[in-house]
């Protein structure tokens, strides 16, 4: 599935939190959104998902219009993870996993035999097997995202929406996901907080500053020390390892550039 952002901007009042933002996720590609906390990252992906509706321009799955989508019919397209997720505490992990399959059921039946195949695979994905019967209060802040991000796998969905899901996740479990993310054929648009990741593991890129997107294009065309200085305010070296892979080396504070604290 092919995800297109035309010209999509999002006000609350009289603040514009994105503006005019063209973005295009080919079928099958891996997508990062970066840049500092306030930026509009996680405004934008709801945009996608269809949580918020923009103020102006269109989101499109596949050429089509999602603001003719029911949330239904967005649910079996997408699947968003987002930074926290509310969950009754009483659930157990494959019950919360369970709820991915909720846009493909009837109302009046439960689940059945292939339902509960897919359920079983994406706990497994995850390695979330020996934790399927415990319930969602017992769990440490890593193993729920991992929960939050099999229910999404349970979705079976065409793309994937993720809004910082390595937050809380050990290093391990950060190189998993990444890993899996990129080697997936579904569309994926992933916000990413670490540069060195996201270079990695994304196909392209999108540094968003202030609600705008001041560069697209591949890792390395983004990811230069003019535009990190410009735009996360640092002096920073970006060089390449033996393996041809960019890495991100922030020296210092770049003159001129005192520190602001914003949340996203």
């Amino acid at each position: 599935m092919r995800i297109d952002v035309a010209q999509v901007g999002w006000t609350v009042g009289s603040k514009t939190v994105i503006e005019g933002i063209d973005v295009t996720v080919a079928s099958g590609q891996t997508v990062g959104l970066i840049g500092p906390n306030g930026s509009g990252k996680s405004s934008l992906l709801r945009c996608v998902a269809g949580l918020l509706r923009p103020t102006y321009g269109a989101v499109r799955y596949d050429g089509q219009d999602i603001r003719a989508f029911s949330p239904r019919r967005i649910a079996q397209n997408v699947a968003f993870v987002g930074q926290t997720s509310h969950t009754a505490g009483e659930l157990r992990v494959a019950d919360v996993v369970a709820l991915g399959r909720t846009p493909f059921r009837d109302r009046w039946h439960g689940l059945n035999a292939r339902d509960r195949l897919i359920i079983d695979a994406a706990l497994a994905r995850m390695g979330l097997t020996g934790l399927a019967a415990r319930t969602w209060r017992t769990l440490s802040g890593g193993e729920q995202q991992r929960t939050h991000v099999a229910r999404a796998l349970a979705q079976q969905p065409w793309g994937i929406l993720l809004d910082e899901p390595l937050n809380h996740l050990d290093i391990r479990y950060q190189l998993e996901l990444m890993e899996m993310l990129a080697a997936t054929d579904q569309t994926v648009l992933v916000a990413v907080h670490d540069l060195a990741v996201a270079a990695r593991f994304c196909d392209r890129l999108v540094l968003l500053d202030q609600g705008r997107a001041t560069a697209v294009g591949m890792p390395h065309e983004v990811l230069t020390p003019e535009n990190l200085r410009n735009v996360f305010g640092t002096e920073t070296q970006v060089t390449r390892d033996d393996r041809g892979r960019l890495t991100i080396s922030h020296l210092r504070v770049a003159p001129g550039h005192a520190a602001s604290y914003a949340s996203d």
